[in-house]
């Protein structure tokens, strides 16, 4: 098929791309480059513009004519999301409905969409299935929420159909070692204690101690990326065979604490990390665990990367390729 993927220079969509071309299809990158890597791209063609310039789409769109979408270009940053929700409305719903009405207007009829577990907020119960509700609590967590409440309203009425796939903790590198997290700056808790390990950054800050959990520490489920892009192909098969549009959390399962990310990333790299203590921040659950259940059964997916210690030596092998 020839698949457009819109964002395809980030971490998540990079290594998407890569799977792609690695199962044999065409695929077109479109990126602004805003956040993205152009040498991250490992093949395929390239366009560097902006969802934003509906005219730029319907160019790319007529001379590429793609089969299928996926989008991974969104802001990610719950923080920044609260201190800046008009360029998070903007670039994750404006954006994403000009996307959207240019596939129509090519009858490009399958969407596959980054979503979030933000889109839950605070738990009622843990794991979490998609019949949770839906509260997110912040402007990153809405926007997600809107774009899959615009997806259902548009396979009603224009037949496009789409699957949205809710994260939890995105983590890992590319096992072979050509890619990995660049973000900037960098928020992820697997990489900055890496960075630490490696001596790009002094400490890390680990935010509440006094949790209801083994350890006093978070824990949250952390999905390997190459596992997460399996989870987009699979979604990709179901498509194409006739799957109608639906929702799947991805996750491994299971859930670590923050300690034991620590202990993991100490054990891996040999290195001790300077560890500050420090308040907890606020909206931080205490577990975020997802049932992925469904997306195992209905796109007949199986994460491969479970262990975190395999998680962390593969994100680690990067780090090391930064650090030098």
């Amino acid at each position: 098929m020839r698949v457009l993927v819109v964002g395809g220079a980030g971490y998540i969509g990079s290594h998407m791309v890569k799977m792609l071309l690695g199962a044999g299809h065409e695929v077109i990158t479109l990126d602004n480059l805003s956040s993205g890597h152009r040498d991250a791209v490992l093949g395929g063609t390239f366009v560097e513009g902006d969802l934003a310039d509906a005219a730029f789409l319907q160019g790319v769109f007529a001379q590429y004519q793609p089969e299928a979408v996926m989008h991974f270009a969104s802001f990610i940053q719950v923080g920044e999301s609260v201190r800046k929700p008009d360029i998070y409305y903007r670039n994750n719903v404006t954006n994403t409905l000009n996307l959207l009405d240019t596939m129509l207007q090519f009858n490009v009829k399958k969407f596959i969409f980054s979503s979030t577990a933000a889109v839950f907020g605070e738990p009622d119960y843990v794991p979490i299935d998609e019949a949770h509700p839906n509260r997110p609590l912040n402007p990153y967590g809405r926007s997600k929420w809107m774009i899959e409440q615009v997806l259902a309203d548009y396979d009603k009425a224009f037949d496009l159909r789409s699957v949205c796939l809710r994260y939890f903790n995105a983590a890992g590198a590319d096992p072979e070692g050509q890619l990995g997290e660049r973000h900037d700056p960098e928020t992820h808790l697997i990489p900055l204690i890496l960075q630490a390990a490696s001596g790009r950054r002094d400490n890390i800050h680990v935010f509440g101690r006094d949790y209801d959990t083994p350890d006093g520490t978070c824990i949250r489920d952390y999905i390997h990326i190459v596992d997460l892009c399996s989870a987009h192909l699979a979604a990709l098969e179901y498509l194409n065979q006739g799957g109608g549009s639906d929702r799947f959390n991805l996750g491994n399962g299971a859930g670590f604490s923050v300690q034991e990310v620590i202990d993991a990333v100490q054990t891996v790299s040999g290195k001790t990390v300077t560890v500050i203590n420090a308040a907890r921040r606020e909206g931080d659950p205490a577990r975020l665990v997802a049932d992925a259940k469904r997306a195992k059964d209905m796109l007949a997916w199986q994460p491969v990367y479970t262990d975190l210690n395999t998680i962390v030596a593969h994100a680690w092998q990067w780090e090391l390729k930064q650090s030098n």
